[in-house]
Order: structure tokens, then sequence, then C-alpha cells
């Protein structure tokens, strides 16, 4: 109440005591953004240290629009995602990375039933925090497309086919997965474009970013039939790709990420173009969903001509040991594929 009807005396109180102040769910104290602005803006004609606020929020899309309006030059960005495979540690296996996901209280609280858990999340946020706040009015239509998503993650998205399943216009679906987006719980990869372009796939692949809530959505309520479904695949690619993308906001790395595929059938699920200290390099990353028995992958032909700097591929598997496969081909358990690939941005040789 009081950041929102007297945020001058909440925050002069807040940092006269401390040197950060931390504002959750700011987003819902629209008043408070003002008096940030003013105070920012006042120490930077004083030539003063800027105060430090974290504002954070989980409904992305509200909290993005209060910062435009009041905070535009005066703000920097940093995304949080559930946590990763490499960030839970020993706590989690594979079971648990595709059934829980990375939401910590399922980890703290072990006594918690997942899907009643990840159930009061869909029905408190994804439908009511997002959906409301972004005026869905369909929200029949919209939790089913929002199950048909999860449904399709890992693989090409046709928002035509999921809205005429979904009884809506593809232009729709489209639209709630921008906002799905923007909220960070889908995302597009996009395909890896050349002068090869007419034999290459055209349309983005669709990855939810927490695999515990795709297969929620999915319908998994135990972790046996999960594993041995065909679902099991798709899903670990979902976690090696957020993986992938925590490493890059977690830990501030510097790469872009696109896949591969052509008409003829070659393809690389992962093309990452590194941006390190000795410049640009090209990695190529394949999800397998195997411990024993992982195979070596070849740059495939069109690419390798394509792109004649990418020199290697990494294997990632759900777990074993970190061995190469072959003279350009490295098997990569998920647990450390994150510090690898800092050690690779930083200029670390690996063995």
């Amino acid at each position: 109440m009081r950041a929102q009807d007297d945020p001058a005396l909440l925050l002069q109180t807040g940092l006269d005591e401390s040197d950060c102040v931390i504002l959750d769910e700011a987003a819902y104290a629209p008043n408070i953004f003002p008096e940030i602005k003013r105070r920012i803006d006042a120490a930077r004609r004083r030539h003063e240290h800027e105060p430090e606020l974290w504002i954070t929020g989980s409904n992305r899309v509200l909290l993005a629009h209060r910062v435009r309006e009041s905070l535009a030059g005066r703000a920097s960005y940093y995304a949080l995602h559930s946590l990763s495979v490499a960030e839970l540690g020993k706590e989690a296996n594979l079971a648990d990375w595709l059934f829980r996901g990375g939401w910590p209280e399922l980890y703290v609280r072990r006594e918690l039933d997942p899907a009643q858990y990840l159930a009061d999340y869909v029905r408190t946020f994804v439908e009511k925090d997002i959906a409301v706040t972004a005026g869905v009015e369909r929200l029949l239509e919209f939790h089913r497309a929002l199950r048909l998503l999860a449904a399709r993650t890992g693989t090409i998205l046709n928002a035509s086919d999921i809205g005429q399943l979904a009884g809506v216009k593809g232009q729709t679906v489209s639209g709630w997965l921008d906002l799905l987006e923007q909220n960070a719980l889908f995302s597009r990869l996009e395909p890896y474009q050349s002068n090869l372009s007419k034999r290459l796939a055209r349309r983005p692949k669709l990855y939810a970013l927490d695999t515990g809530l795709a297969a929620h959505l999915q319908g998994w309520r135990a972790t046996s039939p999960l594993l041995a479904s065909p679902q099991a695949g798709p899903l670990f690619e979902t976690l090696v790709f957020t993986e992938l993308v925590r490493a890059r906001d977690h830990r501030g790395l510097s790469f872009a990420s696109y896949f591969y595929r052509t008409k003829e059938g070659e393809e690389l699920d992962f093309l990452l173009e590194l941006q390190g200290p000795s410049g640009t390099a090209w990695l190529g990353v394949e999800a397998k969903l195997a411990i024993q028995g992982a195979r070596a992958v070849e740059v495939p032909p069109t690419l390798a001509r394509a792109l004649p700097e990418l020199r290697e591929i990494w294997v990632v598997t759900a777990g074993g040991d970190e061995t190469r496969l072959s003279s350009t081909c490295r098997q990569m358990p998920i647990a450390i594929l994150a510090q690898r690939l800092e050690e690779r941005l930083s200029g670390g040789k690996l063995k």
C-alpha cells in the first residue's frame, strides 16, 4: 500500500537502511516507477551514485510496460528462468528434470505433488495473471492451445494446425505464443539461413522453457510411463534447449542459437554462434536421450559446405562421462554442458 500511496516515503526509508532495495511484483504498484525515475535523475544531475534497485516480477508483459513507461534508458534487463540442470546439481536426476522441471519448491519440499503444484501454477499465473492481464477472452481455447503447444515441443511450429485443433485462427495462436514467449514459457528457435535457402526449413521450431510444465500440460502424472513414451525424446531435446537458454541468461554468456534442417532430411538440433575473446566460432549440439552407446554425429554435408568454420559437434546425453567419440565429436553429459560452454566462451581449451 505504501509503494502505491507514498512511494517517496517507502524509498526514503529503504534506501537509508540499505545499499540495495529489492521490489518484488513492483508492476502492481505503478506509482512507484515515477518516484524511482525522479531519484535516478536527481542522482545523475548531482553526479552521485545512483540508487541500486532490483525490480522483479513474474508478469513480464506488465512489468516491461511499467519500465518502458517511466524508466526508459535507466534500467538494465536480466532474465531469470526456473533452475537449470547445472544449478540443480545432484539434487535431481533424469526423471526429476523431465517431470519436476526446474521449480525450486518441488525440490525443497519433495512431499509436494508436482501435478497439483503445476496445475495451480497454470490456473493462477498462466490463465489468470498472463491471459487476463493481456485481455485474452477465449480462455477455454487458450488453455487448449497451451496444451497443444506443449505437446509439440521440439517440433517445427505450425500455428495454423494448432489453431484448427484449438478452434481459433492461426494468427490468434501466433499472438498467444508471442504472449507466452514474452513471459518465458515458450520460445521459438529460428532456422539457420545460408545461400541454400531454397532447401532449408523456413518455419521456427517450438520449445517449452520448462520441461516439467511441458510434461504436465501434455497430461503426464507419473514418471515411469513418461520415460517409456515417445515424448521422452522430444522432452529431452527440450531440456537441452532450456539448458542452453539458462547458460546464456543466468551466466551471461554470449551466443546465438539456431537449428539446421533441409528438405532432404539433413539436420542438426542446435547450431551455436559463439562470441568469445578470440572472435566468432561455431559449435553443433545434438540431443540424444542415452547414456551408454552414444555414437558420433558428423556435420551434415550441406552445412559443412555452407559453414566450413563448424568443426565440432557435442552430443549431449542424459549422463555418463565426457568422452571424445571422434576427431570432431564429443559426448557431453547435460550436467556439465553449461560449464563447458562457459569455458569455451572464455577461451579455455577442452581436452
